[in-house]
């Protein structure tokens, strides 16, 4: 295996969106995308440009403001998709187009309905036609991890021969063991006659929880790019994580001869912030930004990395951005020490208003709360852009009384459109109480698929961070509220959710994936 640079792609903000419930605004996106470009993430697909309009705009955004990083949008193999995508990017200063085409038997007799000729001569035309735009064009065989390698070699030839400066090959379904997928990159750079001209990539999925191994062993085979995303983020179980991809091939330095040009130090700032926008908390044991990564309780455990880190720990927490230390702003703090504390988070305010807006919820809760940390400042801004968008729903009040014996009780009074309503009922829990008297008001029909509560920091006086899945004719959203009352921050979630599913500018998802 020949030593080199290992080229990031990272698709959180077009895969991992199509997380049902994971749809973000065009600021969002733009937040995101900004945090990647300082970790310098090498290529951010930063959408599906013809899937909407607010796809489109978002593309053209994060082209217009990210200038380190490739920004790249995704495009079938049709001559519509690829002259969008290239509208979209127009402003970019690095821009790839990304185009595919299925090349499994499976997917070409029932999805496309095409014969293999027909395909090869598509993936030709669509690479030609991105190529009139831009030198940096990418062909994708989707559903590459169970397409017949005899048809691979042939297609990946002619995409080559066409102009395609790099190919992926997706284990769009999660179907590949590590062994055998590394074997498929290895024939695949073996047996293409042009495959020098060419960086090979990989996307895996994760539905047999193989992603980053699947990666992994492509990467050890010959692969030079990995498409991954923030926190594993992505369709059904997800895609590779990109810290555990970047993180295994810089620990490993001893079987992976390559490098990234990743600033590691970004990595947990960035997994808090997409899981703060998207609502998908990060599970405690998840390696690498999970609670738990860099925690020991066992003693032996605990001996040993007090006489020595390396018994235990094969990574240094400061090395991927956990804080020994992650205090930076108390209830003394002013307007202008709040405002650098965001921008080295991350957080840009696009005016006065909005930064007074924030502050004044800082100055909030600082006082219930006496020591301010990174996580309650995310939650914190979070919560100000929601309030940003257009509100059907506000919470203007609400009472609950909850004792032991006695059915607890909520009263709840909404602001619907500039005019007051209030309901109460009864619940099993003060928070069901709350959820039924909110229902009483909107009777919006909704289907409760997930309640999960996670702290944001420790010790009692915590905000509690609320994630509510709300789901009504097929659409499906997240919202999330955040605050020192658990009671309070289920309103405020259920709420975000209520506005998110019953707006007019939600987002469809594009029925495809790669």
């Amino acid at each position: 295996m020949s030593s080199g640079h290992l080229v990031i792609f990272d698709t959180t903000l077009r895969d991992g969106e199509q997380s049902p419930g994971a749809s973000m605004t065009k600021n969002e996106k733009l937040r995101i995308a900004k945090a990647l470009e300082k970790m310098k993430v090498d290529v951010i697909e930063a959408g599906f440009a013809i899937a909407s309009p607010g796809d489109f705009e978002a593309v053209k955004a994060i082209a217009e403001s990210v200038s380190e990083s490739t920004v790249c949008s995704l495009a079938r193999a049709l001559d519509k998709d690829i002259d969008r995508a290239a509208e979209a990017l127009k402003p970019a200063k690095l821009a790839r187009i990304h185009t595919f085409i299925a090349t499994s038997p499976i997917h070409m007799k029932y999805k496309l309905q095409m014969q293999p000729d027909q395909v090869v001569e598509q993936a030709i035309r669509a690479v030609k036609r991105a190529r009139m735009y831009t030198d940096d064009v990418e062909f994708s065989c989707e559903d590459a991890g169970r397409s017949e390698i005899d048809f691979l070699c042939r297609i990946i030839e002619a995409a080559i021969a066409a102009g395609a400066r790099t190919i992926n090959i997706p284990d769009t379904v999660g179907y590949a063991i590590p062994q055998q997928f590394g074997e498929t990159i290895q024939t695949l750079l073996e047996r293409v006659p042009n495959a020098d001209k060419a960086t090979f990539s990989v996307h895996c999925h994760n539905d047999l929880g193989l992603a980053v191994a699947n990666s992994l062993a492509a990467v050890m085979n010959g692969a030079r790019q990995v498409e991954c995303t923030i926190n594993g983020l992505g369709e059904r179980a997800g895609n590779a994580a990109l810290e555990e991809i970047v993180m295994a091939v810089r620990t490993r330095k001893d079987l992976f001869a390559v490098e990234t040009r990743l600033d590691t130090q970004f990595i947990v700032p960035t997994s808090r912030l997409v899981s703060t926008i998207t609502g998908f908390p990060v599970q405690p044991n998840k390696a690498i930004v999970g609670a738990n990564a860099f925690a020991h309780e066992s003693g032996i455990h605990q001996d040993g990395v007090l006489k020595h880190r390396e018994t235990y720990e094969i990574m240094q927490a400061q090395d991927v951005g956990w804080r020994t230390n992650s205090l930076v702003l108390g209830k003394h703090s002013g307007r202008n020490a709040f405002r650098t504390r965001l921008h080295e988070l991350g957080y840009e305010f696009d005016s006065e208003t909005a930064l007074n807006e924030a502050f004044a919820r800082f100055k909030d809760l600082a006082d219930k709360k006496h020591e301010i940390f990174d996580e309650d400042l995310q939650a914190l801004v979070s919560a100000v852009e929601l309030s940003e968008d257009d509100e059907i729903y506000k919470l203007v009040c609400m009472s609950v009384c909850s004792e032991t014996g006695v059915t607890p009780i909520s009263k709840v009074t909404l602001m619907i459109n500039g005019e007051e309503r209030t309901a109460s009922a009864e619940g099993g829990g003060p928070v069901d109480a709350t959820y039924r008297a909110i229902e009483e008001i909107a009777s919006s029909g909704v289907n409760l698929q997930l309640y999960s509560v996670n702290n944001i920091t420790s010790g009692t006086d915590s905000q509690g961070e609320v994630t509510v899945r709300l789901e009504r004719g097929g659409w499906i959203v997240n919202g999330v509220g955040a605050d020192t009352d658990i009671v309070i921050a289920s309103a405020k979630a259920y709420i975000n959710a209520l506005n998110l599913i019953s707006s007019d500018k939600r987002k469809q998802h594009p029925q495809s994936e790669v």
